[in-house]
C-alpha cells in the first residue's frame, strides 16, 4: 500500500472526503499484533471529534483517533468482488423489498416509506434508492411525521461498505443523533448447488401459507400477528417449509420461508428447534425450497442475515453464499 510522495507519508483526507472511498495508515493501538502500524481501506462515514469512522466492504466500521493517522488517500470506488451471481446493488434491494413487503408504503421521491406495526425492521423504514426530491432536513420531518402518525419510531435502512450509494445520508443521520442498530449482510448463491447437497428432502412438507405451529416456531409475530402474517405471505410466490416435530414435540422441528421472484428466490425465517439442532435440519429444509425455486424458474439465491448470526453464517457458508452488501438501520433519537 503506497502513500508517499516524494519518499515521505502524507494524510491527503480531510472531513470533506466523507462519503468518498478512503486509503489509510494508522498506529495500531490494539495490543493485539506486534506490528506499530496497520491499514484500513473503506468508506469515510465520519470525521467528527477528532474521530474518524471508516466502513469496511464487510460492513465493519473501524474507527481511528485522528491523531492516530500516519497517512491516508481517496482511492477509486470499486464494485465489491463476489463470486455468487452478478447483480446491481439496486437490483438486490428492490428484489428483497419485494419478497418482504410492508404492510403499508408511501413514496417520497426515491425514497420508499414502509410500515407494518413493527413486525422486522425490514418492513418498517425508509428504503432510501435515489433523492427524496426534497431537501433532507425536509425529508426527515416528513419521514419521522409518517411514523410517528403510525405509532412507530422512523428508521432508515443505509447500505454500507465500497458498493453502497448511501455514505453521505448514514453521515448525515449520525450526526443528527440517529442511532446505529441491527447490523446485516446481504448474501447471495447459485441456487441449483443449494438443491443438489444430497438431503432427503421428502421430511419437509410445503405450503403456500403457514399453518398455526409455523409462525410460533418463527417466534417473532407478538402482538403484530396480523402485520407479521401480511409480511410473511406477501411476495409474488411464497412458500413455507416444515419438519414436523416427533411425537411429542409441540412445535415443528425445523422452518423456513422462500419467496421467488423472477431468477431469484428470497430465503428467511430460517429456524431450527434448539432440541434439534445439528442434525442438518437447517440444509434440509434449504435445499427443499431451493429445489421449488428451480422449478419456477429460479437460478440464483439471496438472504439477509445479521452480523452476530455466527452459527446462520456458518450454515451459510457450507451452501456457498458470499456477502454482496452490507447494511444497518438509523433510528431517530428518542425525544
Amino acid at each position: 500500500m503506497e502513500f508517499t510522495t516524494g519518499g515521505r507519508l502524507e494524510v491527503r483526507i480531510t472531513a470533506q472526503d466523507v462519503g468518498k472511498r478512503v486509503s489509510v495508515r494508522h498506529l495500531n493501538t490494539s495490543g493485539g499484533s506486534p506490528e506499530r502500524f496497520t491499514d484500513a481501506v473503506g468508506v469515510l462515514t465520519s470525521w467528527q471529534g477528532g474521530v474518524l469512522r471508516i466502513t469496511r466492504r464487510t460492513g465493519e466500521v473501524v474507527e481511528i483517533a485522528e491523531s492516530a493517522l500516519v497517512a491516508g488517500k481517496v482511492i477509486p470506488m470499486t464494485p465489491a468482488r463476489r463470486r455468487g451471481p452478478a447483480a446491481t446493488l439496486r437490483e438486490l434491494q428492490e428484489i428483497a423489498a419485494r419478497g418482504w413487503p410492508a404492510r403499508e408504503s408511501e413514496r417520497l421521491g426515491g425514497w420508499t416509506l414502509r410500515a407494518a406495526g413493527g413486525f422486522t425492521a425490514r418492513a418498517n423504514s425508509v428504503l432510501p434508492l435515489g433523492d427524496p426530491g426534497l431537501p433532507l432536513p425536509a425529508a426527515l420531518e416528513r419521514v419521522t411525521a409518517w411514523y410517528a402518525e403510525r405509532g412507530l419510531s422512523a428508521c432508515v435502512q443505509v447500505t454500507t461498505g465500497d458498493a453502497a450509494g448511501d455514505a453521505l445520508l448514514d453521515a448525515e443521520l449520525e450526526r443528527r443523533g440517529w442511532t446505529s442498530e441491527r447490523h446485516a449482510l446481504m448474501r447471495t448463491a447459485a441456487l441449483a448447488p443449494i438443491a443438489d447437497t444430497g438431503a432427503d428432502t421428502g421430511w419437509v412438507r410445503l405450503t403456500r401459507e403457514p399453518d398455526e405451529a409455523w409462525p410460533a416456531a418463527y417466534g417473532r409475530t407478538g402482538a403484530t400477528a396480523g402485520d407479521a402474517l401480511a409480511v410473511l405471505t406477501g411476495g409474488p410466490s411464497v412458500w413455507f417449509a416444515t419438519v414436523p416435530g416427533e411425537a411429542g414435540e409441540e412445535r415443528p422441528a425445523a422452518i423456513a420461508r422462500c419467496v421467488v421472484d423472477g431468477r431469484w428466490a428470497g430465503f428467511a425465517a430460517l429456524d431450527v428447534s434448539p432440541a434439534r439442532r445439528r442434525e442438518g435440519l437447517g440444509t434440509l429444509v434449504m435445499a427443499r425450497l431451493a429445489e421449488e425455486a428451480l422449478r419456477e424458474g429460479a437460478s440464483a439465491a439471496y438472504l439477509q442475515v445479521e452480523t452476530d448470526n455466527g452459527a446462520a453464517a456458518a450454515l451459510y457458508d457450507e451452501l456457498g453464499f458470499t456477502t454482496h452488501h452490507a447494511y444497518h438501520y438509523r433510528r431517530e433519537p428518542l425525544r
